[in-house]
């Protein structure tokens, strides 16, 4: 029972989102056999709580000077631990029905600014125009430097109609830096979407992996065999997906694999954290529902696919392309993918507060972690048919700072020589109107890794890429092959 306990409330994602991303259960406070606690240590910090509260210039409010020290113990852990307060308490659990107000971003924390991960498909951030890599560097008249990320998402929260002033510095435009003045409004992320390409061949795109996004896979699955009942061939679209809930994964993964095929494993101090996780209905469905998965057409599992992701293809979405790739079930196609190979579980400390807390690593069926190195794909394509000037400027997660350290992480010698060929690329990019610079919209027709992906399922040449392939090649485990 303890095993379930702590699936059901596993959490994986690549940051924080403007408006809260999250889509969880809960586990209760895990009691741990660890070392007596080092009173020496404890009875310094309680002296100095006791200098700042009599010593201080001015009086300091001894609740919010706990939660403070609380707030940085945890985020002195990773980039994903983080300490919920009443407040940040509610707004994350009001995120799991996927309905919140905000502005629709997903954010991460970079040398004290906000790093925009990717706007929210059809959000008010994603019609003004932001796009992944910007900085935040202003909220309202409140600069950004300074702010722990939790605060950040609270000022960007609100009420319905309200306004923000967000004041963004584009790295891809010379650090251009202007004001953007958003709406606030209720976002209902709708994590699916899916159409038939042409007669044969379908797309289904996954943004975030919510608490329905699997009955919405299977609706939209069902959907696509309805009007294409001998499907040829199907693109899953995990590009900018930032990840979710790990049971989640484990079910899309589920759809495609056989009964019992091994999705993902995870490993943690905690007795509960060191799971196998396969392709079956005890490990991804909830209490009392019935299974979504029987819905699907037998056809699914052998339909040819190819699997589409890029740097912003995080956690949950790398547990579903893993899954895939090791079991040679899919081709993997894109961009390396974010590299975040870790497991976050919410454990509540009251009524009113919680700990989310890094408490595993997952490993893809061949046992790879592919912490800080991503999935690479089989096939590497560009964004575009002119290269990827963005993909090094990127940030994944061996970019951020107190990273876990991954299996097989090394200092790469050549990211700064990437780094200036890139930003000479985008001096010619920006030279462009900004229509022209705005990436097309996936599922388009305009989309060119979706073109190549359909080029693949077609037996037809798949143009390969440029800016990529202009990088010293990433070695591939020697398990992968």
């Amino acid at each position: 029972m303890k095993k379930q306990n702590f699936r059901i409330a596993s959490w994986l994602g690549a940051g924080a989102l403007a408006g809260a991303l999250a889509t969880i259960s809960l586990q209760p406070l895990a009691r741990s056999a660890t070392s007596p606690l080092p009173l020496e240590e404890l009875q310094q910090l309680a002296r100095v709580f006791g200098m700042i509260k009599a010593e201080y210039v001015e009086p300091v409010d001894e609740k919010k000077l706990i939660t403070d020290a609380i707030s940085g113990m945890v985020s002195s852990l990773d980039p994903h631990s983080q300490y919920f307060d009443k407040k940040a308490y509610k707004e994350f659990r009001e995120g799991t029905s996927g309905r919140f107000v905000g502005v629709g971003i997903e954010i991460t924390q970079e040398d004290g600014l906000i790093r925009i991960v990717s706007p929210i498909e059809g959000s008010p951030a994603d019609r003004a125009g932001l796009k992944p890599g910007d900085l935040i560097t202003r909220i309202d008249s409140t600069a950004v430097r300074g702010l722990s990320l939790n605060d950040a998402v609270k000022r960007m929260r609100g009420q319905p109609n309200t306004r923000v002033t967000l004041t963004i510095m584009r790295p891809d435009e010379n650090n251009r830096t202007f004001p953007v003045t958003i709406t606030r409004e209720l976002i209902r992320t709708r994590s699916v979407k899916a159409r038939v390409l042409e007669p044969g061949y379908a797309w289904l795109r996954l943004s975030q992996f919510q608490e329905r996004t699997v009955e919405d896979f299977v609706g939209k699955i069902r959907e696509i065999y309805k009007q294409e009942p001998r499907l040829k061939g199907l693109v899953l679209d995990l590009r900018n997906d930032p990840g979710g809930l790990l049971v989640a994964a484990v079910a899309v993964s589920a759809a495609f694999l056989p009964a019992d095929a091994v999705v993902v494993t995870t490993n943690g101090q905690l007795e509960d954290s060191k799971a196998t996780y396969k392709a079956r209905p005890a490990d991804y469905m909830r209490r009392g529902r019935a299974d979504p998965l029987l819905e699907l057409p037998a056809a699914i599992k052998t339909v040819p696919m190819v699997v589409l992701v890029n740097e912003g293809s995080a956690s949950a979405s790398e547990i579903v392309a893993g899954a895939l790739q090791d079991h040679k079930r899919a081709t993997i196609m894109g961009s390396q993918t974010f590299g975040k190979g870790s497991v976050q579980t919410v454990r509540p400390l009251g009524p009113d507060t919680a700990l989310k807390i890094t408490t595993a690593r997952y490993y893809t069926p061949n046992g790879r972690s592919i912490q800080a190195k991503g999935i690479v794909p089989d096939i590497m394509v560009d964004d575009t048919a002119e290269g990827s000037p963005y993909a090094v400027l990127r940030t994944r997660e061996k970019d951020l700072e107190k990273h876990l350290i991954g299996a097989d992480e090394k200092p790469d010698p050549d990211k700064e020589k990437e780094r200036e060929a890139a930003m000479k690329r985008l001096e010619e990019e920006a030279k462009k109107p900004a229509a022209e610079r705005r990436p097309p919209e996936y599922g388009s027709d305009k989309d060119f890794p979706l073109q190549q992906a359909l080029a693949q399922l077609k037996g037809q040449p798949v143009k390969v890429s440029k800016t990529l392939t202009e990088r010293k090649p990433v070695e591939r485990d020697k398990d992968d092959e």
